[in-house]
């Protein structure tokens, strides 16, 4: 099982997956790219905080939160 910490940041690599990755990440919930962000458009999933032009993140809490609720 994926330990979650309560509270930080995530970046979407951890929160999807990416298999190419060396060592392969596992995804906490099994949606490609375009579907999160499709689902972050429309309210489904969690709404990402812009820490610098090109790193976006997703709280710890949030995430929790989403896994809990599915």
């Amino acid at each position: 099982m994926i330990q979650i910490p309560e509270t930080g940041f995530m970046r979407l690599k951890q929160i999807i997956g990416d298999p190419d990755a060396t060592p392969p990440i596992i995804g906490l919930i099994p949606v490609k790219k375009t579907c999160w962000w499709e689902g972050v458009k429309s309210g489904r999933f969690p709404a990402p905080i812009k820490l610098a032009p090109r790193i976006t993140v997703w709280r710890c809490e949030d995430i929790l939160a989403l896994i809990k609720s599915l």
